[in-house]
């Protein structure tokens, strides 16, 4: 399930927080995304407070983490290389998305090492479509995608 959705107009800025966006193939509209694999950045909620408590903190906002879309009950990394319906949009997660030095910057001293293993991923977009808070996020399968 889509928890939280964020975008950022350019790069270094906060994310803002939306309740729904578009999502076209270069990425969620109103973010300053790379289109192609990086299009749209996401992370699982489970693991923020994970991270909070790597940092010795008592949560974590996801607007810290700068990754656009927060879901829930399904892992991300287990979706490597596989089409997932998030809203009326279709993506493709391509991989890992890795910290950035911003993280020291967010949450401190081991800040970075924190989001280690728990960054999120990155996707493609492969149908545009609407992405709002609540929506379902279905794994799609090799016979939907054919």
């Amino acid at each position: 399930m889509v928890e939280w959705i964020g975008v950022r107009a350019n790069r270094r800025e906060n994310l803002l927080e939306r309740m729904s966006a578009d999502l076209s193939e270069t990425g969620l509209e109103g973010d300053h995304a790379r289109p192609g694999k990086r299009a749209v950045t996401l992370i699982q909620a489970e693991h923020l407070p994970v991270i909070a408590a790597l940092c010795g903190r008592d949560s974590v906002s996801p607007a810290l983490l700068r990754r656009n879309i927060v879901l829930s009950r399904l892992n991300l990394t287990a979706m490597r290389g596989r089409r997932l319906r998030i809203g009326t949009a279709l993506i493709e997660v391509t991989g890992p998305c890795a910290p950035c030095s911003r993280m020291e910057e967010a949450l401190g001293p081991g800040g970075y090492t924190a989001v280690r293993g728990h960054g999120g991923m990155t996707a493609r977009v492969i149908e545009p479509g609407r992405v709002a808070v609540g929506d379902a996020v279905t794994p799609q399968d090799a016979a939907e995608r054919a």
